[in-house]
């Protein structure tokens, strides 16, 4: 008997109103000790909770008629309704609680998001190659060359797109179900770094993660977009799963530098995405060039063509490259993207963003 066998046999108990306790996910914390079994099902709510009062005894007789179990307990629990909000003084938004364990696909498998054109995930292998400062930029490059464009900060450990794109406003919630989105730089944003006390830190497990992000990017009004773009924390985990395997992903953009360290990794990012069966739209370089502001001499500090040799191999297109530069770093650390300035660097994401759009990407 075993934690396997157990969901196997949990999954097959028919769910009052249809589907089954596997199909609608509503088991959790499975535990076993010497033929003892415990286990939660988990209701959506107090109302439905109350729908399932017979179906505790059939769970736990499914359970029991396993071999090797002794006992069996079985909890039954409800998230909510959570006691209705005071009314907010002076115009003030209802509070609205964030990360919170996801609600069930029910295997409808990935939904498009209403007002929504496109969704370009921006991910990395890796942390530090500048995927949140290429997201926040190319996000401005293409709102200056007309399209409609929104930027989710997915990031949920460490969200930088609030200091990058100047804003600390708490988003409004009318109702205590939709978030407003906020707008910079022509740019609607949200980010879980603009509803939680920026210097906690966010101690979740993947569940949460997974519910913070449906979230984000269910309730939020993000109004008509042609392009919603998806700051992606690095690595290959929840949030990655969660947004691939839930939401109409147009396609993914992986951001690494130049040496083979950060490409060891880039593949481990394209290899996720090709599990996940997202289409990955091309690989820019980052950090490709410095030039010295002195002398103007052009050094490759992290060395060059990496990623461009990278994508020839596996028959990906490659993007572009992207400069490393003082003044990018100063203008993230302001809140202005350096894409929403003049300069060569601003032309670099200009002519990443055109290349883009032109290839009917965003």
């Amino acid at each position: 008997m075993t934690r396997e066998d157990i969901l196997a046999a949990l999954a097959k108990v028919a769910v009052p109103g249809g589907g089954t306790l596997g199909s609608r996910d509503l088991v959790r914390a499975v535990a076993t000790d010497k033929g003892q079994v415990r286990f939660v099902i988990e209701a959506a709510d107090a109302e439905e909770a109350r729908r399932f009062a017979d179906l505790r005894a059939e769970a736990e007789a499914a359970v029991r008629a396993l071999p090797g179990v002794t006992g069996v307990q079985a909890v039954l629990t409800a998230h909510g309704p959570a006691a209705k909000a005071p009314a907010a003084p002076q115009g003030e938004p209802p509070s609205l609680k964030i990360g919170r364990h996801p609600t069930p696909d029910q295997g409808k498998g990935p939904t498009k998001i209403a007002g929504i054109d496109r969704i370009l995930a921006i991910g990395s292998g890796k942390g530090g190659v500048g995927k949140s400062t290429v997201s926040s930029n190319l996000a401005v490059a293409l709102a200056k060359q007309g399209r409609r464009v929104g930027l989710l900060d997915a990031d949920i450990y460490g969200p930088s797109q609030p200091r990058m794109m100047g804003v600390s406003k708490r988003p409004a919630s009318p109702d205590g179900k939709t978030i407003l989105p906020l707008t910079a730089h022509g740019v609607t944003m949200m980010s879980i770094g603009l509803m939680l006390d920026p210097a906690k830190a966010v101690v979740w497990r993947g569940p949460m993660l997974m519910g913070a992000l449906q979230q984000m990017l269910g309730q939020v009004a993000w109004g008509d977009l042609d392009v919603l773009i998806v700051d992606l924390p690095p690595g290959t985990g929840d949030v990655q799963m969660t947004l691939c395997q839930r939401s109409a992903v147009t396609g993914a953009i992986v951001v690494s530098t130049p040496q083979d360290v950060a490409l060891l990794d880039a593949r481990k990012a394209l290899d996720m995405f090709a599990t996940l069966k997202t289409p990955v739209l091309g690989l820019i370089e980052n950090m490709s060039t410095f030039c010295c502001p002195e002398c103007g001499h052009e050094a490759h500090i992290f060395g060059r063509g990496g990623v461009r040799d990278e994508a020839q191999k596996l028959g990906l297109p490659f993007l572009g490259e992207l400069p490393i530069s003082l003044d990018v770093r100063i203008a993230g650390d302001a809140g202005t993207p350096i894409a929403a300035g003049d300069g060569p660097e601003a032309a670099a994401y200009a002519q990443l963003a055109a290349g883009l759009v032109k290839g009917g990407m965003a």
